[in-house]
């Protein structure tokens, strides 16, 4: 998924506006240049015919650790780790689970709710490491209904 729609998706979850989610990155230590958030949030002008560029994974990777600390805080006991890029689905849907504490009847709940069925072992694949067996990558389909179920269960 475009980390830009991505991005979007949670803006309207949360009732974020432009100033919250440039707070949100310099949580995580990031000062976005001037327009750069404005630049997620823009339609694509079809009278220029230019394409929508979307956010780069750096920009993604601190949104989603401030995302982290703006819904739990920052803790002492564990300094923040080294940003990881680049961002895949998996990587969006574990750093979501971490800030809104979900656990894994949570998440599947979160799945049925948005009408999509998956087992509870196809969704912790998900969340294993990149050489475990049994891990699963995540597909775009798979993260918009997470983030449909999301949204429905946090502005409800």
């Amino acid at each position: 998924m475009r980390n830009d729609d991505i991005i979007q998706s949670i803006r309207y979850m949360l009732d974020l506006d432009d100033i919250k989610i440039a707070h949100i990155l310099k949580l995580r230590d990031y000062t976005p240049r001037r327009g750069e958030v404005e630049a997620i949030f823009e339609k694509p002008d079809a009278k220029d015919g230019k394409e929508k560029t979307d956010c780069s994974d750096e920009l993604m990777a601190h949104f989603l650790d401030g995302l982290i600390y703006y819904q739990r805080g920052k803790s002492k006991d564990h300094p923040p780790r080294p940003i990881k890029t680049p961002v895949t689905n998996n990587m969006v849907l574990k750093k979501l689970r971490v800030a809104f504490k979900l656990h894994e009847e949570d998440m599947h709940d979160i799945l049925e709710s948005a009408g999509f069925s998956m087992s509870k072992h196809e969704l912790s694949a998900l969340f294993r490491s990149k050489g475990h067996t049994n891990y699963r990558e995540c597909g775009d389909q798979v993260l918009r209904y997470f983030l449909k179920g999301l949204t429905m269960r946090v502005r409800d």
